[in-house]
């Protein structure tokens, strides 16, 4: 059967050469979707490592104030703790969860370098956001009188720097020393990929690390914020002060991802649907063309289901032709490491959209195959 179908598209390799080319450019288009959505469900599927509900970041800027600046902040982050409704407040760098801004910078150890997240923080910022501390502990104040400054690392860059290594009271960065270890921490929201990240202590007198971190208790609503806003006003006059529940912050970073990936989706269907139709066409006038060779082959014999098997099984010869030439082109992104994903991602997104070519060129063929199979032998020959 499979030599018999080779032959007959080898037969009419020109008018098949634009089918193929439709198939092979359905399938790269939904091999780059598919990689993209494997890598966000990957990455949502994991613990995002902090709670963010009830949380509020509290950014302050002095603009032309530049007198005792960490004495008003102190001051600050002392009122804050003073409302009965704020649980926690913890003051770090302007990088605080779900923010647009980032830094990050290099560290090394025994000649290993990494890339990490660096987030400078107080005592109080595991227990506004309920990290766990599974190994060591989160730093304290008291910390800052030692040698080195103290941080806490996450598991990821555990894994790149000491690999099996205990990382406790190790030095990296000649400079730090790691008092505790977390899990995951992704600042960004469940779609960002796990990263390195670094939490440094802060010191009381870096008037820059200016963003207040308050967990209030549940039910809290605008009427708190209106009051804190104008406290602060009437205690630092001129700064501004913006506040951001995390929640939104949350639904903003998840838009950044979801819109683009929506809008590729959208692309990709009405490509899909074009190519839909040229082979429902196609396969439709095949049929008309054919329908003497299909009248001699049901008078000789061929059942209904063998005709609408050839039909299909045509067409599922095409597409595989299509997709060994695609799947040249996709073995490239794992073995050549592109993007730094890992192969499992490819080798996913290639299964699925060899998958969902399969399924389109099946259900483009079958209403075609069956009114191949719904010929008559006497009339077709008839007509011959």
């Amino acid at each position: 059967m499979i030599p018999h179908l080779l032959k007959l598209i080898w037969n009419k390799k020109k008018a098949h050469a634009l089918l193929i080319v439709e198939i092979w450019a359905s399938f790269m288009v939904l091999f780059g979707l598919a990689t993209l959505i494997v890598v966000n469900v990957r990455n949502y599927r994991e613990p995002l490592g902090f709670t963010y509900e009830n949380v509020w970041a509290i950014g302050l800027k002095s603009n032309q104030d530049t007198t005792d600046l960490a004495n008003k902040l102190q001051r600050v982050q002392q009122r804050l703790k003073a409302y009965p409704d704020v649980e926690s407040v913890s003051r770090m760098s302007n990088n605080f969860p779900f923010s647009a801004n980032s830094t990050n910078n290099g560290i090394e150890y025994k000649k290993r370098k990494v890339l990490a997240d660096f987030y400078v923080t107080d005592e109080a910022f595991a227990k506004t956001l309920d990290i766990a501390v599974p190994a060591g502990r989160w730093y304290r104040n008291a910390d800052s009188v030692g040698k080195y400054t103290p941080v806490v690392i996450n598991q990821k860059t555990k894994d790149e720097l000491f690999g099996d290594e205990n990382p406790l009271g190790k030095v990296i960065g000649e400079r730090f020393k790691v008092v505790g270890l977390i899990d995951n921490f992704k600042a960004k929201g469940e779609f960002m990929s796990n990263k390195p990240a670094v939490f440094e202590l802060m010191k009381a007198d870096a008037i820059w690390n200016d963003t207040m971190l308050i967990k209030v208790k549940p039910g809290t609503d605008a009427i708190l914020e209106a009051k804190i806003v104008k406290d602060i006003a009437s205690m630092v006059t001129g700064w501004n002060v913006e506040v951001d529940y995390l929640t939104d912050s949350r639904k903003n970073q998840h838009n950044l991802v979801l819109v683009p990936i929506i809008i590729a989706l959208i692309v990709c269907s009405f490509l899909l649907i074009n190519v839909a139709l040229g082979l429902f066409g196609v396969l439709n006038l095949s049929i008309a063309k054919r329908r003497g060779e299909i009248g001699l082959r049901r008078a000789l014999g061929a059942t209904s289901g063998g005709i609408s098997t050839q039909f299909i099984g045509e067409i599922w010869v095409l597409a595989t032709f299509a997709l060994l030439i695609g799947l040249l082109f996709a073995a490239q992104f794992p073995l050549l490491n592109v993007f730094d994903l890992q192969a499992g991602v490819y080798v996913t997104a290639i299964g699925v959209s060899i998958l969902i070519i399969y399924v389109l060129v099946t259900v483009c063929a079958l209403f075609p195959s069956q009114q191949a199979a719904m010929i008559q032998p006497a009339t077709a020959l008839h007509e011959e």
